[in-house]
């Protein structure tokens, strides 16, 4: 198992500097950016959740960028209702791409992340594969992600106190039939009880 140095960084993204913490992986191993929830409702990159979806990555000897939007702690810019989070997205995608030019690039998220990170990726074809941890459905829109036939995880629990489990379960059902689902029984949004079942569903077989 990999050990953990992460560095600090700053990217240059469209409305200013993005504060980061990376991980170098192992060559040729996907790179990976891992998006945070929502920045109005106290959502970092070191949210809990997200620090457990990026050390599951890590573990696999996976480089890791996870970062801050817009107008979060020392990420320069204010709230732009998920546009510009997008495009914060994006410029995570540009860092590691440079970093990593030989590497599969994937995407996650959580929460807001997810809305965020699939939007980037969705006009972003150098990513292959994409997670999403309890996501948003029920707060933002997530048609565009119709007709998409990239591989994607979907994590929910059954008993999210945010994001209704029956809306999470219809989004599932109106995407093509390649997407990978996983209901933790029992588990909320934050996966409290259940963060080692969440993170079993990230190791890739």
């Amino acid at each position: 198992m990999p050990s953990h140095h992460h560095e600090k960084l700053f990217l240059q993204g469209a409305a200013g500097k993005l504060q980061a913490l990376y991980q170098s992986g192992e060559a040729g191993k996907p790179a990976i950016v891992v998006c945070h929830p929502h920045p109005l409702y106290g959502g970092t990159m070191r949210n809990k959740v997200v620090y457990w979806i990026a050390r599951a990555f890590e573990d696999q000897g996976f480089s890791v960028l996870r970062f801050n939007f817009r107008g979060v702690e020392q990420s320069e810019g204010v709230w732009d209702e998920g546009n510009g989070e997008s495009e914060d997205v994006i410029t995570a995608l540009d860092y590691l791409r440079v970093k990593h030019p030989d590497s599969p690039l994937w995407l996650a998220g959580f929460s807001f992340g997810t809305y965020a990170g699939l939007r980037a990726a969705k006009q972003d074809a150098r990513v292959e594969r994409m997670f999403a941890i309890a996501p948003a459905v029920n707060l933002w829109s997530f048609d565009f992600m119709q007709g998409e036939t990239r591989p994607l995880t979907v994590i929910s629990g059954t008993a999210d106190e945010i994001v209704p489990f029956e809306q999470v379960q219809s989004w599932i059902k109106s995407m093509p039939k390649h997407v990978d689902f996983h209901a933790i029984d029992g588990a909320g949004h934050f996966f409290p009880q259940h963060m080692n079942d969440m993170t079993d569903c990230l190791v890739i077989k």
